[in-house]
């Protein structure tokens, strides 16, 4: 393969960029679209995980884009060696969006590759510009220097929508909710004077979670033992099917039952649901318990899954007596949902900088004066056992 070409389009990178790919479509488009990104510096790219080695030790990239099918060695046998030949990389995995995809992607995710772009199927990447947006803001978010990541194309709504959503009273039975427009906390509650804490047991905890997300939850659901005596529901964003191997991952990484929400589902104590890719979830409560809605309304916050309604319909739902905890993640979702939360009483955790991919999300809801504790992700896990057996 002849030495490539850049175009010099990066006067002052923020990051350096080998992209590893065995198709020639795929390499030419990425390689083409990080070369003209202002913000990014394309450094070198390669045909297999045996020649991106050699790249990658020495050209010392920031960053790595790295298939997941390739001859000679594919992407899951690199990157604990790529990993190794150049620390503090973050590599981002580029895989097909088929259950096949999905398997490698969470495996890769679990060995620490920093996070993923779903890449169309072959024969679909000419007009892929969904992927490009979704490749080049998650480049930027795990680059030295993060800069405000660029939404996708499917995430932006035809017309603005509402940060966050009121939900209507419960049916009798359930069923899709109507809902209105709802305008969040203008302030923080700190503003408004003190908020009495919740002293009981919380009666649903709550998860919003994005880039490094999967492994986050992973390590925390791993310190849940059988004593987690409320439903827990989670927002990660994630593609659809994605989010269906990750509820199997965590089931087998922990004792709790995990598994995709389904609409009209009963939420019941020590099960974890997951909202399905391109889905938002919400939490209602008739007469027999907590259940799950799901709906396809606009994104919020760029995302759907989205955190913020599913704390704010948490919050409505419990009158506050619930735990949120923020992971990693780029962007600031889950900031004006943990607002609502905790102004009614509710308890707060964040994952702190340090160990965090991505300290956008978490960042967000600190820099707001939301978090109750900004912990470690190794101590988070028990914090949340701790209080949801001892009340917050």
């Amino acid at each position: 393969m002849p030495e490539l070409a850049t175009t010099g389009a990066a006067a002052n990178p923020i990051a350096k960029v080998l992209v590893i790919d065995d198709s020639a479509v795929a390499r030419g488009l990425m390689t083409r679209w990080v070369d003209e990104d202002p913000d990014l510096a394309l450094v070198g790219a390669a045909v297999d995980g045996e020649q991106g080695l050699k790249k990658a030790e020495e050209l010392r990239p920031d960053l790595i884009v790295l298939d997941v099918e390739m001859p000679k060695m594919d992407g899951l046998a690199a990157l604990p060696l790529l990993l190794k030949a150049v620390p503090g990389c973050k590599v981002v995995m580029a895989s097909t969006l088929t259950r096949r995809g999905g398997e490698v992607t969470i495996r890769a995710l679990s060995m620490g590759a920093a996070d993923y772009a779903p890449k169309p199927q072959a024969g679909r990447l000419a007009g892929a510009e969904e992927f490009r947006r979704d490749l080049l803001s998650k480049l930027k978010a795990l680059a030295p220097r993060p800069i405000p990541p660029v939404p996708t194309a499917r995430d932006i709504p035809s017309t603005p929508a509402p940060a966050i959503r009121t939900i209507a009273p419960a049916p009798a039975a359930p069923s899709t909710p109507v809902r209105k427009a709802f305008a969040p906390t203008a302030q923080p509650p700190a503003s408004r004077g003190a908020v009495a804490r919740h002293t009981v047991r919380p009666e649903i905890i709550a998860i919003g979670s994005s880039t490094g997300g999967p492994q986050a939850l992973r390590d925390v659901v791993a310190a849940f033992g059988t004593d987690i005596r409320v439903p827990i529901v989670v927002a990660q964003h994630m593609p659809a099917l994605f989010t269906k191997i990750l509820a199997e991952h965590l089931s087998k990484a922990s004792s709790l039952r995990c598994k995709e929400a389904e609409d009209g589902e009963r939420l019941v104590a020590g099960n974890l649901y997951i909202a399905p890719g391109d889905f938002h979830l919400t939490v209602r409560k008739d007469a027999a318990g907590f259940y799950a809605v799901l709906d396809q309304t606009p994104p919020i916050n760029f995302c759907r899954p989205a955190v913020d309604p599913l704390f704010q319909s948490v919050t409505e739902v419990t009158g506050g007596k619930a735990l949120g905890i923020i992971l990693t993640g780029m962007g600031h979702d889950g900031r004006e949902g943990s607002r609502i939360l905790r102004s009614a009483g509710g308890t707060i955790l964040a994952q702190d900088e340090a160990t965090s991919v991505v300290w956008g999300m978490p960042g967000a809801v600190a820099a707001a004066g939301l978090a109750d504790e900004i912990l470690p992700l190794n101590r988070i896990g028990s914090s949340i056992v701790q209080r949801a057996k001892n009340g917050m």
